[in-house]
């Protein structure tokens, strides 16, 4: 087998360490061994051979011929011994003349750490309690041309972590732990739903118009139709659409969704976001469903409902208390918005807070700039906030004492908004409405103002039935069940600026 005449990269050759590597797979296929063969059956994974020999005694050889693949992370006496990982842990190799014909020894010799190996051979203890492979036979799975990071130290830079995953991930137990963490928390939200007859669905992520939330859209190009559109903001307005038609009583959709905002630790611009709608409930409803799936969410990801972030211990069994945002902002700094009449009236009074809100800002959006700068990072324990101004929730039902406010509660944990939900707006004409206000509102210059969607509000004038709806994202929900820092540790590719 000759070696094929392949250009090596600029960034593989800058690295002193692969010229060594290139000269082993050179020797391999000089050797007739493919460094890259096409397939390799094994029989068995570190973790279940460390639980089925949990009892077998020290220096003990058994009868028993496994097959096992994973990454070489440690090499030593010339590769008599090796410590060979798979996806769920670490198994020993013992690479000895006695079990391995001459071929077999000589393609230790062309081996590195951070190779792709298999092996075959008999299961024993050693004497000193080392579950081991005696290797009857050793196959080449991947010849790695470049080095892993130092041992004992792995990959530690920040930003190479996010950058290169792959190597975070073979290196750093804790990144495996949180994005495995990750994969348990969305299994369990879907299972809870799908037990509480939901239907998962999925619609469109390209869109002709900005809609569903408050938002600046990512705009692409469709050059067949020749259409700027839109990557979604949110689902919502095709979802109940679906309600509309009667598909189920009980759709939701875990998908990506697109904003074209800032970064920071608690917003990446692609996110994974839970929406659901429930026809015939409200958003009473919505509350003990937001507390069942953060509860079996915490249950899958550590266990039990008490968990820790950044060392405080938060409890996220329900049911969480209910308090409205005025009542809120009032506790905080003793003034009653609910008391004050008209937008000017409202931001005069932020101002003596020490609230900075635009000149423009109306009553509502007043009283959310004074809740976000006063009282939003002091909500640790689990809570439902309530009573949100109609003029910050064109999609919610008007409350039914307070015509200002709306049925929509945001469920805050850790100073954090995790969820959003309402009684869905199901009136065309008092949708319309609001579409205007929006339209108008965008027209001045909010780039964050809905368009009209004039198909909802005719699919609306078939009739949607009294519906609950609640959005909740995934990445920040695992951020707090996973106590990781940032939502870009529980991201597999976070979006970065390009080197």
């Amino acid at each position: 087998m000759s070696e094929p005449d392949l250009p090596i990269p600029e960034e593989f050759r800058d690295n002193p360490l692969t010229q060594p590597r290139l000269d082993k797979r050179a020797a391999l296929a000089a050797a007739g061994v493919d460094p890259y063969p096409y397939r390799f059956d094994a029989t068995a994974k570190a973790d279940a051979l460390q639980a089925r020999y949990a009892e077998l005694a020290d220096d003990t050889v058994t009868e028993d011929v496994v097959r096992v693949a994973g990454r070489i992370r440690a090499l030593r006496n010339s590769g008599m011994f090796i410590d060979l990982y798979d996806t769920t842990g670490k198994i020993q190799v013992f690479s000895h003349k006695d079990f391995l014909d001459d071929a077999a020894l000589a393609l230790l010799g062309q081996l590195d750490l951070g190779d792709m190996l298999g092996v075959e051979g008999v299961v024993r203890r050693t004497k000193r309690g080392e579950l081991t492979i005696n290797a009857r036979a050793l196959t080449v799975l991947a010849k790695a041309l470049l080095p892993l990071p130092e041992k004992y130290h792995g990959l530690t830079d920040q930003e190479a972590r996010y950058r290169q995953r792959y190597l975070d991930l073979i290196m750093n137990d804790a990144s495996r732990e949180t994005l495995r963490g990750r994969s348990r928390i969305i299994s369990a939200i879907r299972t809870e739903l799908l037990e509480r007859g939901f239907l998962e669905v999925e619609t469109p992520m390209l869109q002709t118009l900005q809609g569903g939330a408050a938002a600046r859209p990512f705009v692409t190009h469709h050059n067949t139709l020749d259409l700027d559109m839109f990557l979604r903001i949110a689902p919502e307005l095709y979802l109940k659409r679906l309600i509309v038609g009667g598909l189920s009583d009980r759709v939701f959709e875990i998908g990506r969704c697109f904003r074209n905002e800032g970064i920071s630790p608690r917003h990446n611009p692609e996110f994974t976001m839970l929406e659901m709608y429930q026809a015939y409930a409200d958003w009473t409803d919505m509350m003990e469903v937001v507390e069942a799936l953060l509860s079996r969410a915490a249950k899958s990801a550590t266990g039990g409902t008490r968990v820790t972030y950044g060392g405080r211990e938060i409890e996220l069994a329900g049911p969480y208390p209910r308090m409205t945002m005025i009542e809120l902002v009032a506790k905080a700094t003793g003034v009653d918005f609910g008391a004050i009449e008209g937008a000017e009236a409202a931001r005069t009074a932020a101002r003596d807070l020490g609230v900075e809100v635009p000149v423009k800002a109306n009553w509502g959006q007043t009283i959310e700039a004074v809740f976000g700068d006063k009282v939003e990072d002091t909500l640790i324990q689990p809570i439902h906030v309530t009573g949100f101004p109609r003029e910050i929730s064109p999609l919610a039902k008007a409350d039914r004492s307070d015509p200002r406010l709306t049925e929509r509660f945001e469920t805050y944990v850790n100073g954090w908004e995790v969820a959003n939900a309402f009684s869905e707006l199901t009136d065309p004409l008092d949708q319309y409405a609001r579409f205007q206000a929006q339209v108008a509102a965008r027209a001045a210059g909010d780039e964050e103002g809905m368009m009209m969607d004039m198909d909802y509000v005719t699919a609306l004038g078939y009739g949607l039935p009294p519906t609950g709806g609640m959005g909740m994202g995934v990445d920040r929900l695992t951020m707090l069940l996973t106590d990781s820092p940032s939502i870009r540790d529980v991201i597999a590719f976070p979006t970065l600026r390009p080197r």
